[in-house]
């Protein structure tokens, strides 16, 4: 298993109209070990299913989801799951 070298964390909560976007945009990126962690911190909206069907495509990325607890929390949480 190779690891990689950099992790990106986004934290996510109820930003439908705007994660597909940030999410093709970290697709666009050509560093070739990049490993993305996406924190759902306890979207009510449709961000959860929008993770799952980009996850669904995508390997380097990881999707973790906790009830709500603050940007703090949710990036707490997306750096200790890092690996990068």
């Amino acid at each position: 298993m190779v690891l990689p070298t950099a992790s990106v964390v986004m934290t996510v909560r109820n930003g439908e109209h705007h994660l597909p976007e940030a999410l093709d945009s970290l697709l666009g990126q050509t560093y070739p070990r990049l490993e993305i962690i996406a924190v759902d911190d306890g979207s009510t909206d449709a961000c959860p299913r929008i993770l799952a069907e980009f996850a669904g495509r995508l390997p380097q990325m990881r999707v973790i989801r906790q009830e709500n607890g603050g940007l703090s929390a949710a990036r707490n949480t997306g750096l200790d799951a890092a690996r990068g």
